[in-house]
């Protein structure tokens, strides 16, 4: 699939929980990481989703924040990855932090040069990239 969305994840449905207004997509990726995508029951009333069904999971780079340090703090976004940074491209105001998740996938970040800098990001730092599940959007074979 051709999009504009950086981060295009594949997975499997492993689970829907169905409210009033919204629905819970869980996905299950490669390496075992449950990924939550949540949509209108329009949305998954249209696309017939089903469990064990394929799915691709895309992510704009803009969505994703990057944490090297929680403190104290949790954080209400359900889209919470342990990843490794890999690279870091710098760009003129912006940089593009790639990470790695446990089962190989990539995830893209752009985020400020002021933050890497204020971050100490660095290849190979251990961070934990973040989005949240209404950032996802899902996308089908043959929907």
């Amino acid at each position: 699939m051709k999009a504009s969305a950086r981060n295009q994840l594949e997975g499997i449905i492993d689970n829907v929980s169905i409210g009033a207004v919204y629905v819970e997509v869980f996905i299950k990726l490669k390496g075992g990481e449950a990924l939550v995508a949540s949509i209108t029951k329009q949305s998954y009333d249209t696309l017939n989703i089903k469990v064990g069904v394929e799915v691709l999971a895309l992510v704009k780079a803009p969505q994703i924040i990057v944490v090297s340090d929680f403190g104290d703090y949790k954080i209400t976004a359900r889209n919470q990855f342990k990843t490794i940074i890999t690279h870091i491209k710098p760009g003129a105001v912006n940089a593009e932090v790639i990470m790695k998740l446990k089962g190989g996938e990539t995830l893209t970040a752009t985020i400020t040069n002021d933050s890497v800098e204020t971050l100490g990001l660095n290849k190979n730092a251990e961070v934990t990239a973040i989005f949240k599940a209404s950032a996802v959007i899902l996308a089908f074979k043959n929907a």
